[in-house]
């Protein structure tokens, strides 16, 4: 880090020129990116003004300011005074403009079927499914949960809850009972959409018995709409279940929009944790939306006609994201249910082909997974639509970055990097295509964000690792946790007074890029020094034999903790004691003597979610012969036993 000649990127000035950030800065008079920074960060009111402006976020009634700090950072009040639902401006809008025969929605299935819709006809259904929800007795203020598959039917579902002013509960389709019935149950939900099933490498993944079983822990749950996605015969509870065709048929095309506050809940997402119940994080209507197509505006500079592809599941803060970004700046976004390479590595790239997609978003893991097949799946498939990717769900390593970079980029196409969470509404810090990138780095925080890093004391550090933080509140921000205020303070704002604890470790270089290191429960501390598990991960993957690793912190009698390594190799090559040394000579050659790891074992595959995030918390507790807490989201529960095997 910090030296001018790592440099990979720079954009070129027509690129600079055309971006939305630079319209941006030359509709305010602003000098640079940096001066629009402190402008933000200073004047927060006038920042997010100009924001909604910018986006043409309209109101019903106008809001009196645009924040309100007086119940303090931690409850500050958006657009108070204001009234508008958000999907005034996702959709109804567009009526009767050049919009409205554009396209919305493009949607693939892992059996090959795909197709698209317009803006006028996902309006159209979103009022026929909207009508349903009504007459089924629902309305303001109900949480109504989404238990299904990728579909275009999600975002129906998603944007119909909306428009009748009830409240949107997404949960992850890879999910047990347990885990849907928990997070129902916790917001005491109405209604639940779900499918007879999903497709999954070939094979059918049930999803109604899933919903029944948690329905049956559900006293609230009175209705449940299930879309025909596989024609699979299903159990049917006469009364409480509706068939979506059955619904859509009866319902007419023309629908109100529910009149609601600007900062009402329209959204709970929840998180998991590693112990006691998830944490419901509430969203509003001028908060997530804004936040989200702010980001995608400035941030991957999404253009009129582009088409957004980011590999996620609506359970997911990154599946609404992708929805409000898109719709609210009249783009096209993409959704595919399915695994990114079934029925073979280069269904990735043939999408972006097909579809002609401009953004594609996926994670470090996924390209660590794609890596090891090299650019062969790459023939055959034109990616001249593809102008830049999107990155989120973990720290880079060198290698994975720079083959994303060169080979399937060319070295031409940016990967903007992009790091927040569920309770942001997106991002903290992020990639534009205006500033210079160097492998696995960040531009720094995007505007309107008050990023920081911090030591110990709460005092700014750079050059140096350290925890990173928020000093102003933003308009994303969540509302808090549902029903829950305390457990919110305590997550986020107990630690220093009036700032926003994130739980990352971050470092900023001599050139003013940042860094995002890991999470900083996942720090491992060995005789007094922090070291982040993307640090040794990277000087295990950096060797020819290596295709992913996992480290994590063991507790050892002498340094107190110790390296563990879990290495997954590459075809062709075996594991034995002599490329075990050869690794730990790795990462002693990076780190020093001290960080020699204590384990290094071999392993078939990693712990991860559906989105190939590893999850390095299930990868302790399961070395260690712990509880690993909520799995409910890993999509290979097997490689939990390999780990306890693996010595």
């Amino acid at each position: 880090m910090g030296r001018e000649t790592d440099i990979a990127w720079r954009p070129d000035r027509t690129l600079i020129e055309r971006s939305q950030l630079s319209a941006f800065l030359r509709k305010h008079s602003l000098g640079s990116l940096e001066e629009l920074q402190q402008r933000s960060i200073a004047d927060p009111s006038w920042f997010w003004d100009a924001i909604l402006t910018d986006l043409d976020i309209r109101f019903r009634t106008p809001y009196a300011s645009v924040l309100d700090m007086s119940r303090g950072p931690a409850w500050a009040q958006w657009c108070p005074g204001g009234v508008m639902n958000i999907i005034d401006n996702c959709l109804d809008k567009y009526a009767g403009t050049s919009v409205d025969s554009q396209c919305a929605i493009k949607w693939e299935r892992e059996e090959g079927e795909h197709g698209q819709l317009s803006y006028c006809e996902l309006r159209r259904d979103v009022n026929r499914m909207a009508n349903a929800l009504r007459g089924l007795g629902l309305g303001r203020g109900d949480r109504i949960g989404v238990f299904m598959p990728m579909t275009s039917e999600v975002v129906v579902a998603m944007l119909a809850i909306l428009k009748i002013g009830a409240i949107f509960l997404p949960l992850f389709s890879g999910f047990g009972a347990q885990a849907v019935a928990s997070r129902l149950q916790d917001a005491e939900a109405k209604a639940l959409f779900t499918a007879d099933g999903c497709a999954r490498r070939g094979r059918a993944v049930p999803l109604k018995t899933v919903a029944d079983e948690a329905a049956q822990q559900v006293p609230t749950l009175a209705s449940m709409i299930v879309f025909r996605r596989l024609g699979l015969d299903v159990p049917w509870q006469t009364g409480r279940d509706h068939w979506w065709k059955d619904l859509m048929g009866r319902a007419g095309d023309a629908a109100h929009t529910e009149s609601t506050g600007a900062d009402d809940p329209m959204m709970i997402l929840y998180t998991s944790g590693t112990t006691g119940r998830p944490k419901g994080a509430v969203h509003s209507h001028c908060g997530f939306p804004v936040k989200a197509a702010q980001d995608i505006r400035q941030g991957f500079d999404l253009q009129p006609g582009e088409t957004l592809y980011w590999m996620t599941d609506m359970g997911w803060m990154m599946g609404p994201w992708l929805v409000f970004g898109a719709l609210l700046l009249g783009s096209t976004l993409m959704v595919y249910d399915g695994a990114p390479d079934f029925p073979g590595p280069d269904r990735l790239w043939s999408m972006v082909d097909r579809h002609q997609i401009t953004t594609l978003g996926l994670s470090p893991t996924l390209v660590r997974a794609l890596l090891k097949y090299g650019d062969r799946p790459l023939k055959g498939h034109s990616l001249a639509s593809l102008q830049k990717f999107g990155s989120t769900g973990e720290p880079w390593n060198p290698e994975p970055w720079l083959w994303l970079f060169n080979v399937v980029g060319q070295g031409r196409r940016p990967i903007l990097n992009y790091s927040g969470g569920t309770e942001i509404s997106g991002g903290i810090v992020g990639g534009n295509v205006i500033t210079p990138l160097k492998p696995c780095s960040f531009s720094g925080p995007l505007p309107g964000m008050a990023a920081d890093v911090v030591d110990e004391q709460g005092l700014s550090v750079r050059g140096q690792v350290g925890e990173l933080v928020l000093r102003r509140p933003w308009i994303g921000m969540t509302r808090g946790f549902w029903r829950d205020p305390d457990r919110y303070l305590a997550t986020y704002w107990s630690r220093w007074p009036g700032i926003w604890w994130h739980g990352d470790w971050a470092k900023v270089d001599t050139d003013g890029l940042w860094y995002i290191l890991g999470r900083s429960d996942d720090t491992i501390k060995i005789a007094g020094k922090r070291v982040g598990p993307a640090e040794v991960e990277s000087a295990l993957v950096g060797h020819p034999a290596v295709s992913e690793a996992a480290v994590i912190g063991v507790p050892d009698e002498l340094k107190g903790q110790a390296l563990a390594c879990f290495c997954v190799l590459k075809p062709g090559h075996q594991p034995g004691e002599d490329l075990r040394r050869e690794l730990r000579d790795r990462v002693i050659q990076a780190l020093g003597k001290s960080m020699a790891p204590g384990l290094i074992a071999f392993v078939e595959d990693l712990p991860r979610t559906r989105n190939m995030k590893i999850m390095r918390r299930v990868v302790r507790a399961a070395h260690l012969g712990e509880d690993p807490g909520d799995i409910s989201s890993l999509e290979n529960p097997a490689a939990i036993e390999a780990i306890r095997k693996a010595r």
